[in-house]
């Protein structure tokens, strides 16, 4: 295996139908990984009250939408069952290490990049990691996301992040 495609999770409806942000990176890991020979995909997300209620972990909705689109089930390791993105870095990590890649691509959405980037890097120091993102178009009323109060959290929660490495 030459390195693993890690599809971030997000919030899915009740029924576990996928809002648009998870579509929008599900759409991007099909494309990253018909150009990638020999790579895996990696997806996370378990479950959580503010994005998965549901009887099935999060990763599960995206693997039913990524097989759909031709992905082959074998090339999709086990999940990463995390809640949050730190715990999307550190319960990827010993999949990571478990199959020996060194290189890692992240696919997250445009204003999720600038955290992911930060707490995967950390994380994963001495593997190269990759940070490729969707560019969210999503139908707030559709699924129910307030995009910028999203956005606020991301900007709170590096600003956060950092203080607490002293990079601030």
């Amino acid at each position: 295996m030459n390195g693993l495609i890690v599809v971030l999770g997000s919030p899915n409806a009740e029924d576990g139908a996928l809002y648009s942000i998870a579509r929008e990176r599900c759409r991007l890991a099909v494309d990253e990984y018909a150009r990638r020979d020999g790579w895996k995909l990696l997806l996370t997300g378990g479950y959580g009250a503010h994005f998965n209620t549901t009887d099935q972990p999060h990763a599960a909705y995206l693997k039913d939408y990524l097989t759909a689109r031709g992905i082959p089930p074998a090339d999709i390791v086990e999940f990463a069952e995390s809640a949050n993105t730190l715990e999307d870095a550190s319960c990827s990590k010993p999949i990571v290490r478990k199959y020996g890649v060194r290189e890692i691509l992240v696919i997250t959405s445009d204003y999720h990049q600038a955290r992911a980037r930060y707490v995967f890097e950390r994380e994963f120091a001495g593997t190269g990691v990759e940070i490729a993102f969707s560019v969210t178009q999503t139908d707030e009323a559709a699924c129910e996301l307030d995009l910028e109060a999203l956005k606020r959290h991301e900007r709170q929660a590096l600003e956060r992040l950092r203080r607490l490495d002293g990079k601030a």
